[in-house]
């Protein structure tokens, strides 16, 4: 009906290129217009000038050559100042895009390594859209912003890496634990040699009582009983202990001593040996 009666509309955040006689007159703001069709006037088409946005997926090799696929996302609209240019100078926009990205990214993506690119990753995205305002900007588009929203590797690639960081992690684990384990032994064999370093003072003042005791013995039953040597203290003493382990031995249950022949006599010997022993420690100190 609208055409009908020679007027159209244009919707807001458009605008319409009006040709007469198919050459271009004028761009038409949103709203209403006169179009006297019946005069050679007509509407070629419309263009927006909301901002678009094209998610372009480009393959390249990275320095120490591993494939990536580099995803980026251009955000453009037109000018309305150079509808017109961006009406007729490009037959595919998004193409053009593309294309220009492509280049960007094959030409910046190489120079680095896989790890250079994920750190530098607004650098690339920097060139990419200098180099779209530079050559966009003559077709009637401006570049909004360009962001570089991902970097797959291959997913070999992604799993030889998630290895060889397990693998660092892991060294360093190892390495700790084994300074754990060199701690815990160091300790452990300090605690054990000061155990033993005790048990054996404990010996040693074990063995000085029962040296002094037996002095004391001697020295006191030569004094309270004339005539007796410290020989015969000594035999006395050894003979009665000789009895009190072999009652000790006879009073137990479940003992589990083997006897070898022996007698009373014998004890003799065991005290000559002891007082020899004792004899040579005393010439010795």
């Amino acid at each position: 009906m609208g055409n009908l009666l020679c007027f159209v509309q244009v919707d807001q955040s458009t605008v319409a290129i009006k040709e007469k006689f198919g050459k271009f007159e004028e761009v038409l703001e949103p709203g209403c217009h006169f179009l006297p069709w019946c005069l050679g006037s007509q509407l070629s088409g419309h263009l927006t000038l909301r901002l678009q946005q094209l998610d372009v997926r480009c393959e390249t090799k990275t320095k120490d050559n591993v494939f990536v696929n580099v995803v980026a996302s251009i955000q453009y609209r037109a000018l309305a100042d150079k509808a017109s240019d961006a009406f007729y100078k490009l037959s595919n926009t998004r193409s053009q895009i593309q294309a220009y990205v492509f280049d960007v990214i094959r030409a910046s993506v190489p120079k680095l390594t896989l790890d250079e690119a994920f750190v530098q990753k607004n650098d690339i995205a920097k060139a990419v859209e200098d180099e779209l305002e530079k050559a966009m900007c003559a077709y009637g588009y401006e570049i909004v912003q360009t962001l570089i929203v991902d970097i797959e590797p291959d997913e070999q690639v992604k799993r030889a890496m998630n290895e060889i960081n397990a693998a660092a992690r892991m060294r360093v684990a190892t390495n700790e634990k084994a300074e754990a384990e060199k701690i815990l032994q160091i300790k452990r064999a300090e605690g054990e040699a000061e155990s033993k370093y005790l048990s054996g003072l404990g010996i040693a003042r074990q063995r000085q009582a029962i040296v002094d005791g037996l002095r004391d013995s001697v020295l006191g039953f030569s004094v309270n009983v004339p005539g007796t040597t410290p020989k015969d203290v000594m035999d006395m003493v050894l003979v009665t202990q000789y009895f009190d382990t072999m009652k000790e031995i006879g009073a137990a249950s479940k003992s589990s001593a083997v006897f070898i022949p022996h007698g009373p006599g014998a004890v003799r010997d065991v005290a000559s040996q002891i007082r020899d022993g004792l004899l040579q420690g005393s010439v010795q100190h």
